[in-house]
């Protein structure tokens, strides 16, 4: 069956082409498995709960006839401005509208969140983008600039909110900069999320080609009930693709975690067990309660332009497992800085579970992607970060000291992590705090950061290991928790390039001292994992008995072997010292840098002049150890292996090849996406 829904049509349509529904909700009301629904373009203020599911033969689709035509949003036009002074306006909306949940009552908070910060979930704009929220209608009239902001100068347009409890009323105050609100496009926001059905395991749902906006959404920690903007709400098989998705107050799509009423945020209520403890707790509950490969995750993500949204683009936990993210533009997350907390980046997940994230291009974000916990069978290939570190100078202040950014973080898991074939171009990569690796034909232009560090719960006189689970390999099963021990890297066949240093940001990472989370390092190599054994010296201290009654060691908790092959360095750029291959070019100045042809993002760079003819063996799954703790392979997530015969194009290599991510020199060449 195929439903029609026109935003322009009147009320009582039948969902027929010729007399369609004119809400989206009323064609999720009836919609079953093998229906489609076709959305015509417009603006659709609703918030769409699916109320059936489809099946995997039968998905259940929603698409727009244009592509980005059809716009759902979860905000309303703010009207009758009435003038207070200056360029201050003021309004004041029944609470009617909101029904049971007012996003100017409800502040922004949960586990991870950094709660001195106000913010309320609902959000004015102004043409499309969020104003600034302030504590009071003094900020409204003389607002300063915002320093930390991404766009300080934009910040000067804020907004207040207070409630007339007399008359039932949010009265909302702003300051816009001289423009009439009583005739430019101002909103405010309604809806608490856009699509995204109430109940769990409304399966097999896709959603296509919408413009999706404007919801506020809560925090969205591990510890919680994970909601977004859009969402499959603990589910199988749901495909989003080709949309538009921007200006959620906390996160745009969610791929994550049901509600455990009894630790929910549970951190932050309780407070007798932290964080890491009661996620642990929620892992357990999960397995419990039907999380399984049968049940959970196998979504894709395809296509989208995601922006703008206040704490991810995408976030995930549990919930995601088993899915494909893949040729996403992800960009400018977090950038107002007026959310903090340690859960944010343009895509953040924990328990990554053979997700594969490929041929995504990531900027501008206050941290690129964040892979924490459970990142097993993970892999990331073909991806492009860039100016994912303090980009501007402007933000580097002593508050930014510890929270500089890079392209990707990778936290407390055991792996196997692959990441093969990506370009790492902000001026920090790859944060370490982590084992069980393997990093193959990258071209990194950015350092390795938090190498033996950032692994403990920030205790001052007590011990406090984090213990993370590891899983049946391929499966949701937990199979044992361990602490991270380091090390376990495998470093093959990459470019390492030393980009001229920012003065602002060498300094800046020189004056934090003292900080176990993050060792600071903006240098480029590999020389981090100097004090690293190589296997044959790791193994040596297993040489003869080692069971019960051997003399007391440490050689179960110290540093795991990092194997490195294959490497080659520029501009400074420094190998470990036991690296005996690496290939070491001090004579020649490399330039790499982000460039756009014909508007697409592309890459510049010389250092294909420079390869020496050395040519190295195709790798595959066989020529990586496997990760320690789990003891898998780095494979595909249907046990096969892999043949790292592709480039960042897809591009097969011969069957001897140059380090980095192109075949050749011809490749680095043409626009990337």
């Amino acid at each position: 069956m195929t439903y029609y829904v026109n935003a322009s049509a009147p009320a009582g349509g039948n969902g027929s082409k010729e007399n369609p529904f004119n809400k989206i909700q009323s064609a999720a009301e009836i919609a079953k498995a093998g229906d489609e629904v076709l959305v015509l373009p417009g603006i659709y203020r609703e918030y769409v709960n699916p109320k059936n599911a489809g099946t995997k033969e039968n998905p259940i689709v929603y698409r727009s006839t244009e592509k980005l035509g059809a716009h759902i949003t979860g905000a309303e036009v703010a009207k009758n401005w009435e003038k207070v002074e200056g360029n201050v306006y003021k309004t004041a909306i029944s609470n009617e509208i909101f029904g049971d949940y007012n996003p100017y009552k409800t502040l922004v908070s949960g586990d991870w969140f950094i709660a001195y910060f106000m913010a309320h979930t609902g959000d004015v704009f102004l043409n499309g983008k969020s104003m600034y929220e302030v504590k009071t209608l003094e900020e409204v009239k003389n607002p300063k600039k915002y320093e930390l902001s991404w766009d300080p100068d934009f910040t000067l347009y804020t907004w207040y909110t207070e409630q007339d409890e007399s008359k039932d009323q949010t009265i909302l105050y702003a300051n816009f900069q001289g423009t009439d609100p009583n005739t430019a496009d101002v909103e405010f926001t309604v809806r608490e999320n856009c699509f995204y059905p109430s109940e769990e395991g409304i399966s097999y749902i896709t959603l296509s080609g919408f413009k999706v906006s404007k919801a506020a959404t809560q925090w969205a920690p591990p510890t919680a009930y994970q909601e977004g903007m859009i969402g499959p709400h603990w589910s199988k098989g749901w495909i989003i693709e080709d949309c538009e998705v921007f200006e959620s107050k906390c996160s745009g799509i969610s791929l994550g975690k049901y509600k455990q009423p009894e630790n929910d945020n549970k951190w932050l209520k309780w407070k007798y067990k932290d964080g890491t403890q009661t996620e642990r707790d929620c892992i357990c509950q999960a397995q419990l309660e039907g999380w399984s490969k049968e049940n959970i995750g196998s979504h894709i993500i395809r296509r989208c332009d995601i922006h703008d949204c206040g704490q991810t683009g995408i976030v995930g936990h549990l919930g995601g497992v088993f899915s494909l993210i893949e040729d996403n533009h992800i960009h400018h997350i977090n950038n107002k800085q007026n959310l903090a907390g340690a859960e944010i980046g343009g895509i953040k997940m924990h328990a990554a579970i053979d997700v594969i994230y490929r041929r995504n291009h990531i900027h501008h974000c206050t941290r690129g992607m964040w892979l924490d916990w459970q990142a097993q069978g993970t892999r990331v290939t073909q991806n492009y970060f860039h100016d994912n570190c303090l980009p501007f100078d402007h933000l580097m202040t002593d508050a930014a000291i510890g929270g500089a950014g890079e392209d990707l973080f990778i936290e407390v898991s055991h792996g196997p992590t692959l990441l093969d074939n990506n370009i790492f171009l902000s001026d920090r990569a790859v944060k370490l705090a982590t084992q069980g690796v393997a990093l193959v034909h990258n071209l990194i232009a950015g350092s390795f950061t938090a190498i033996g560090c950032g692994v403990n719960n920030g205790t001052i006189n007590r011990v406090s290991p984090r213990y993370t689970p590891y899983h049946v390999p391929h499966q949701t099963e937990v199979a044992g928790f361990m602490t991270i021990l380091h090390g376990d890297c495998k470093i093959f066949h990459n470019i390492f390039i030393q980009q001229e240093m920012r003065e602002k940001l060498r300094i800046n990472m020189e004056n934090c001292t003292n900080f176990d989370w993050d060792d600071s390092n903006v240098r480029v190599g590999t020389f981090k994992y100097n004090k690293y054994p190589t296997f044959e010296e790791w193994d040596k201290q297993f040489e003869g008995y080692c069971g019960m009654g051997s003399p007391a060691s440490d050689r179960y908790y110290s540093e795991l072997p990092v194997w490195t092959k294959g490497n080659f360095y520029f501009n400074g750029a420094l190998p470990m010292d036991k690296e005996k291959d690496a290939v070491v070019d001090s004579k020649n100045k490399v330039e790499i840098k982000y460039v756009e042809k014909d508007g697409k993002p592309a890459l510049e760079t010389n250092v294909y002049n420079f390869l020496p003819d050395t040519k190295l063996n195709i790798l595959t799954t066989e020529d990586i150890p496997m990760a320690f703790e789990p003891e898998q392979k780095y494979e595909n997530p249907d046990g096969s292996p892999i043949t790292f015969d592709e480039d960042f194009f897809g591009t097969k290599r011969n069957s001897s090849t140059i380090p980095g991510p192109f075949v050749d020199k011809t490749e680095v060449q043409k626009p990337l996406f």
